[in-house]
């Protein structure tokens, strides 16, 4: 198998701008995205995940079954049976779209090593396979045409490459010859193909760093932002990057670091048949309970080995997206709180107005803590009436049994100022 080792890019400044550069350099935080491309990420709210590559053959975990429930070998070799014919970008695009997602972040490169785009650094990768076309690319295109943003996973760990220290099963092995400098200038080699070639990207989302330590991982982060200022990285490079990335669990409350749930439909990342597959009500209030933390839901789907997404995958986030395209005001744009996530439920904001997520059906009345800031307006988004009471004490919200919903029943209150400043 051939890799090809190359410095990474290096930007030849002329003479006569070369202090000017060096003191705009001095003065920037390449460690931080800005506060404007923080901004820009979380107001989208929702994202789709996509795990894929030849592994879909075996129904087995990718990257994780390499060397347990597949040989090594086997496994390796998968991508030579790889011919996705029915992968359609513009299609995979428009099934985030109808589901309400704003950005698509795709697995370019997972723990086994395989890559999905046109790498000049390794032959391992999907121009080799029968299939041979750049998935990347024309993922990337169609986000591009449809107004979604494009963002890219990279595994930091590689259990196939020589290089890299760990080794299948699960990074639990040692190479007998690595080399983790040199891996680090693959690692960074094919990052800047993935910015320069198919970029500007939303987000690079790096997972599992395994070797990669904390200055290591500062290295990468800056080196990357280097390239594109404005894009986001997530907090698995070994450094704590712009954002937390919770997994198969919706994180805690937070507003103070933005954050971002990753989760599968299913139960598996890549697809499985007959995998057990969420309900429409434990989507949409995953989806409602993170927004409500103030964070980003990544709701990862799995294609199948002729590069379809399930028709029930489809039909689920089909329905998603229509229950957005009536309340989808009270997530994206908004911000978790000022009220803190509880049993009933939470509560996004944005300008002068609260919503409501009130997810038991079976609560009569919502006690909530006072604020600083008069309700001069109530509304019910899902539809019916609300009784809103505010005293110094507390404020209470009644809403007669016909009108809660099983799913979400969403109460607005109009504020006679910013919904920011209510708690304080």
């Amino acid at each position: 198998m051939k890799f090809a080792f190359a410095l990474p890019f290096a930007c030849i400044l002329t003479a006569t701008c070369l202090l000017s550069a060096r003191a705009a350099e001095e003065n920037k935080d390449y460690m931080k995205a800005s506060p404007e491309a923080i901004a820009k990420w979380q107001q989208m709210r929702f994202g789709m995940f996509i795990h894929w590559g030849p592994v879909s053959l075996k129904g087995t975990e990718i990257g994780w079954s390499r060397g347990a429930q597949i040989p090594i070998e086997e496994y390796d070799n998968l991508y030579k049976q790889f011919n996705p014919i029915k992968f359609n970008a513009d299609q995979w695009v428009k099934i985030a779209k109808d589901a309400g997602m704003k950005y698509i972040v795709l697995t370019t490169k997972h723990h086994d090593g395989f890559c999905l785009f046109d790498t000049k650094q390794t032959d391992y990768n999907i121009m080799n396979s029968p299939f041979g076309r750049d998935v990347v690319k024309e993922l990337a295109a169609a986000c591009k045409k449809q107004g979604l943003a494009f963002g890219t996973y990279y595994s930091v760990c590689d259990w196939h490459h020589p290089d890299f220290p760990r080794g299948s099963p699960g990074g639990k092995s040692r190479k007998p010859n690595p080399n983790l400098d040199r891996y680090e200038q693959y690692l960074r080699k094919q990052v800047e193909e993935l910015i320069r070639n198919y970029g500007p990207l939303v987000t690079l989302w790096f997972d599992v760093p395994q070797e990669f330590n904390a200055e290591r991982g500062m290295g990468v982060v800056k080196w990357v932002r280097s390239l594109q200022p404005d894009i986001v990285i997530n907090n698995r490079t070994g450094c704590a990057g712009d954002y937390d990335t919770p997994e198969q669990k919706i994180g805690i409350m937070q507003t103070g670091r933005p954050w971002e749930t990753c989760m599968t439909i299913c139960r598996q990342w890549a697809w499985k048949p007959n995998d057990n597959m969420k309900s429409l009500k434990e989507c949409l209030q995953t989806l409602i309970k993170t927004a409500g933390g103030d964070g980003n839901l990544l709701f990862n789907v799995g294609p199948m080995p002729d590069g379809q997404i399930e028709a029930r995958q489809v039909q689920r986030l089909k329905e998603m997206g229509e229950w957005l395209q009536k309340y989808g005001e009270s997530v994206y744009g908004t911000r978790g709180g000022p009220f803190p996530r509880a049993d009933w439920g939470g509560a996004t904001y944005k300008g002068d107005t609260i919503y409501l997520h009130i997810l038991d059906p079976n609560l009569e009345t919502l006690k909530l803590p006072p604020i600083a800031k008069k309700i001069v307006g109530s509304s019910v988004l899902t539809g019916g009436t609300a009784t809103v009471k505010q005293t110094a004490q507390s404020i209470e919200i009644s809403v007669p049994k016909a009108d809660r919903q099983q799913i979400d029943t969403i109460v607005v209150l109009k504020l006679d100022g910013p919904a920011a400043e209510a708690m304080k």
